[in-house]
């Protein structure tokens, strides 16, 4: 399972770090939680042209009374108004637990901003993470619930609005399906299965040999060199890398030119995997997370917790 993070960028933002396009670089992954998030601060949305800021607040204002008025919604102390549609029987995440949902959100004139539904999977999410409104809901749903959210502006996004759709002081309508809930712990967990499946297997193969850190590799062609890198040697190299499904994130044959770099500057998997070779050698690596990106992943193309497969020809050692 992956976090869907990027796809829902006006509930949660993920704050990940950019994966180099000339070398896998080495990360500090000291204080890594992949399930980190970090609240963005867009820049203030204006009220819709055809009314002032005033008038827009006024409406909003003003749906918030009617809507509390009707049949069936209940208001918590903090203003978060809420119908149930449908109930459910399972369990009740607290604000620790990851939640799996289906939801479309729009604003009180019918505008949809968002919806699981329309990209056809649900999304998961951390429910601490969110904004309030949603915070508190889920932490009073069931798996199985539906509920309708009507979540004034102080419990969404307040006067700033969000993502250039969301404007200022809005209240929000949320259509909220809890599907599943699970701790951190079982989604890590999950994240790693693959992964750990994938190494578990490969390392089976006769070709393939593993160092005592964990850094699986096969040699693919021997040149004529006989000097190896040293930790902090300059090198040059030309490399593919792909994730364990086969997607390729990154490639210096595709841009045409090999790469340098100092070892002692990138990823361990590399730092430690290049000084088994010799310059014409071409090996392939499979690098476990804990020698690669880490905890966090790197960018939008390595997710938390990716084994890394890369083919590495050393070119040459030195400047």
């Amino acid at each position: 399972m992956r976090l869907l993070a990027n796809t829902t960028a006006l509930l949660l933002a993920a704050a990940l770090a950019a994966c180099s396009s000339e070398a896998p670089e080495k990360k500090d992954n000291q204080d890594a939680d992949p399930t980190e998030t970090t609240a963005t601060h867009p820049d203030t949305q204006e009220a819709p042209s055809d009314m002032s800021e005033d008038t827009f607040m006024e409406d909003n204002l003003a749906y918030l009374n009617d809507n509390k008025a009707k049949e069936g919604v209940q208001i918590t102390e903090s203003g978060l108004q809420y119908k149930v549609i449908e109930k459910g029987d399972g369990a009740t995440p607290t604000a620790t637990d990851f939640v799996t949902v289906h939801y479309a959100g729009r604003l009180i004139d019918g505008t949809e901003f968002d919806s699981s539904y329309k990209r056809g999977e649900p999304a998961t999410f951390p429910a601490g993470r969110l904004i309030k409104g949603w915070t508190e809901a889920l932490t009073m749903m069931s798996v199985g619930d539906k509920w309708q959210l009507t979540i004034p502006s102080e419990l969404a996004y307040g006067e700033n609005g969000a993502g250039g759709v969301i404007p200022g002081n809005a209240t929000l309508v949320f259509d909220v399906e809890l599907l599943n809930v699970q701790t951190e712990e079982q989604i890590i967990d999950a994240m790693k299965a693959p992964e750990r499946e994938f190494l578990e297997e490969n390392a089976k193969n006769d070709n393939v040999k593993v160092t005592d850190s964990g850094l699986q590799y096969r040699v693919i062609e021997q040149g004529t060199g006989t000097v190896s890198p040293e930790s902090t040697s300059m090198v040059t190299v030309h490399y593919a890398g792909k994730l364990i499904d086969g997607t390729e994130f990154d490639s210096s044959y595709k841009r045409g030119e090999p790469a340098s770099f100092p070892l002692d500057g990138v990823i361990p998997g590399w730092t430690e995997g290049l000084q088994l070779m010799h310059e014409g050698d071409k090996y392939e690596f499979f690098i476990p997370y804990t020698l690669g990106y880490g905890e966090r992943g790197s960018g939008r193309s390595i997710p938390p917790f990716a084994t890394l497969i890369f083919t590495v020809e050393l070119i040459s050692i030195g400047g």
